[in-house]
């Protein structure tokens, strides 16, 4: 099989020609159609990541077809058009799996990472960490859905915001986009925050009611005229940016983090106090969750927007990822179907 391989940290990645994987006990081998680009992978691509060992395969927004199972595997079979995002498997015995917090696995498999990836004609993972696509889904709108898209739809479906409820969306990129498709289908009154006038018309194209520049003024009074947020979804990865947004919140509002600001936040003490507000951080979600965000997605005409490269050009999509210059999600179309 065609594979993208890092051999070294920050260097190019190499197409090389690897033998196909047989799934084992429990496994599920599929054809890989489609696989995004996420910043993540730069985890795998930089080096950043303990413990990996080189050459690796890196990508975990995987869309293709099961072309095999391994013994045991009874929930999928072969012809079955799946996903499979950062959650690749978890051991079911340990505390947080016991507890029903399996994407917090303190053994769980990470696709990409300790799982060889989606950057190649043919990736293997357990079958319990494979989400069935629904029918008419396109592979290249499947692949952000498994990480960006489910990460945002899970996070609202979770964060105690109620129908009606002010909801506040910072950022409108790769994440930031979906977010505001999902909080306008969940009948939330949305309301976009990003820094810049000229962003206002797309926010309102993707169904933000309101748009608060972040250059213009105040964020926090911006929002507390319209009442205060109940939540706020912040998922671009400025730890300034974000640590503004406390003070926009309504009583018993809550910041949700799912963007992954590496410089530590600043928030008052008396902000929080004050109106019972709060500040948590969100994960991803399990196979069962990236299900979910593909059904609501197709019932609801939520799409990624996304810029296509072929395998052979992962170099030229993981560069424009990092330099910006694809503005919302890059996607490897593997087997050129899409």
């Amino acid at each position: 099989m065609r594979a993208m391989i890092v051999r070294e940290p920050n260097q190019p990645l190499t197409l090389d020609e690897r033998p196909t994987p047989e799934p084992g006990p429990g496994e599920a081998r599929v054809r890989v159609h489609a696989c995004g680009i996420c910043h993540s992978d730069l985890f795998v691509t930089e080096g950043h990541w303990p413990g990996l060992s080189f050459p690796w395969i890196p990508g975990h927004e995987v869309a293709g077809v099961i072309d095999a199972v391994g013994d045991g595997v009874s929930h999928v079979a072969v012809g079955d058009r799946v996903g499979l995002g950062w959650h690749g498997g978890h051991d079911g015995t340990c505390d947080a799996c016991l507890a029903g917090k399996f994407v917090h696995c303190q053994n769980q498999k990470i696709t990409g990472i300790s799982l060889l990836g989606g950057y190649a004609d043919y990736v293997v993972a357990p079958a319990v960490a494979l989400a069935r696509m629904p029918e008419g889904m396109g592979f290249v709108d499947a692949g952000p859905l498994l990480c960006a898209g489910v990460t945002t739809f899970n996070a609202l479906r979770n964060s105690g915001a109620r129908s009606g409820d002010l909801v506040g969306i910072q950022g409108l990129g790769g994440l930031g986009h979906l977010g505001v498709q999902f909080a306008r289908a969940m009948g939330f009154e949305v309301v976009a925050i990003s820094r810049g006038s000229d962003k206002e018309g797309f926010a309102r194209e993707l169904g933000a009611h309101h748009y608060v520049d972040a250059k213009a003024g105040d964020v926090g009074e911006a929002v507390q005229a319209l009442g205060g947020a109940r939540v706020i979804l912040a998922t671009a990865p400025y730890a300034d940016a974000i640590s503004q947004l406390v003070p926009a919140l309504g009583l018993d509002g809550c910041l949700l983090v799912v963007a992954a600001a590496f410089e530590p936040l600043s928030v008052g003490a008396v902000d929080l106090i004050s109106a019972d507000r709060r500040v948590q951080g969100w994960s991803s979600g399990t196979a069962i969750d990236s299900i979910d965000t593909m059904r609501f997605a197709k019932l609801h005409g939520i799409r990624p927007m996304v810029e296509t490269f072929p395998l052979e050009k992962a170099n030229e999509a993981l560069a424009a990822m990092k330099e910006g210059s694809v503005r919302f999600r890059a996607v490897l179309d593997v087997a050129g179907a899409d």
